[in-house]
């Protein structure tokens, strides 16, 4: 148009004159406005290319733009974008819900669904310890104890019992999965239960996947911060039982030869009528010597994995079991 950039952005926004220069520029340009049918065809693109596999409302937007000038059509107004936008967004989350409930079967829909059946209707779902099966899948992993292990377990065992196949949301991206998973964690039972059932399906079976890797890497975690645990406290106790048993015995080179130079003195008599004497102390600083040795020795640590072994066959056995 032969019109500095500056000059250009001080034409007014709206009226006739402007609506001309747009359709000149969209003219020269090869555009076209963004009519009702394209809207609706660019929305269902959207679901399909885009929105299947992301649901960040402003990087869809981005791709919708994109995608505009790809094909020649003017971007529509903000407010338009935005519904467009939330349409895809709902229209592939509808079309995922219906899929993947599709996958399972009646029973496992059926098992599923229990998680936030009524109170009134459903007097069963607890983990055996009264507690509510989902209260237990959203609860946070404790402290490292046996009682934490046997907590966990007890989770991947309800997932396990449910029973989601692990292919279910093999197809899925994982982004979209862990907002599925975010948004079962958060809502409540009534919540779910008020949303139709193929959302609700699709929620907790994403729940479930994803909290069942979530207590398998937990487990592991604990199980190698058990034994640790378990080979700290050994240490511990065996050194202190050590150290309170302790008598640094000094002058253990003097000792040896005295004992060596009295035994070849007198090789055929008797050790306590003629080692015991040569030494400062006589058979009690013979023993203590000894208990000296074993204290610092191989012995320590066989008695560290005695110990050890002993902690985990009395208490801990039964989280590994």
């Amino acid at each position: 148009m032969k019109v500095p950039a500056v000059d250009f952005g001080l034409s007014e926004g709206s009226g006739r004159t402007i609506e001309y220069h747009r359709s000149q520029i969209r003219e020269h340009l090869g555009f076209r406005v963004c009519s009702v049918q394209d809207a609706e065809k660019l929305t269902a693109w959207l679901a399909v290319s885009v929105a299947h596999a992301e649901r960040n409302p402003d990087r869809v937007r981005d791709e919708l733009l994109k995608h505009c000038r790809q094909e020649c059509i003017e971007p529509p107004a903000p407010d338009r974008i935005t519904r467009m936008v939330r349409s895809a967004l709902h229209t592939a989350e509808e079309t995922w819900f219906a899929t993947l409930a599709a996958r399972l079967t009646d029973q496992a829909r059926a098992r599923v669904l229990a998680l936030v059946a009524d109170e009134a209707e459903d007097e069963g779902q607890d983990d055996g310890e009264g507690e509510s099966v989902l209260a237990l899948l959203k609860a946070m992993q404790g402290n490292v104890s046996l009682e934490s292990m046997l907590r966990e377990i007890r989770k991947l065992i309800a997932v396990r019992a449910i029973g989601p196949p692990p292919g279910l949301f093999a197809d899925v991206a994982p982004k979209v999965l862990a907002s599925w998973r975010q948004r079962a964690a958060v809502e409540s039972p009534s919540h779910l239960r008020r949303r139709a059932p193929e959302a609700a399906v699709t929620l907790l079976s994403a729940l479930l996947v994803e909290r069942g890797r979530e207590v398998t890497d937990a487990l592991v975690d604990l199980l190698i911060a058990t034994v640790h645990r378990i080979g700290a406290r050994a240490e511990q106790k065996v050194t202190k039982e050590l150290i309170n048993a302790f008598i640094r015995v000094s002058g253990k080179e003097n000792i040896l030869f005295a004992i060596a130079e009295a035994s070849l003195g007198a090789p055929d008599q008797e050790v306590r009528e003629v080692a015991f004497p040569a030494v400062r102390g006589g058979e009690q600083t013979l023993k203590e010597l000894v208990h000296e040795y074993k204290t610092k020795g191989p012995v320590y640590r066989r008695t560290v994995q005695t110990t050890l072994k002993a902690s985990y066959t009395n208490h801990y056995r039964r989280g590994p079991i």
